[in-house]
């Protein structure tokens, strides 16, 4: 099975040494009807960028997020 297109971008992204500002809803929150998550990245250049999951993605994205947690 290939990997989301959203944590293909947000790889590429963290790879770039950009780094997560806001994950909403929050990582941590209940995962009970979370249906869409949108994740803000900003870059050492200053560009920001949004990446949006829906439905089974934004599930697999909170939980690549959860375990890399501390490697950014």
């Amino acid at each position: 099975m290939s990997e989301f297109k959203s944590i293909s971008e947000l790889k590429k992204l963290l790879a770039a040494d950009c780094k997560i500002e806001k994950v909403e809803p929050p990582v941590y929150a209940s995962d009970i009807e979370t249906t869409i998550v949108r994740v803000t990245v900003r870059c050492p250049d200053g560009k920001v960028y949004t990446i949006k999951a829906y439905k089974e993605e934004s599930y697999a994205l909170r939980e690549f997020i959860r375990s890399n947690r501390w490697s950014n």
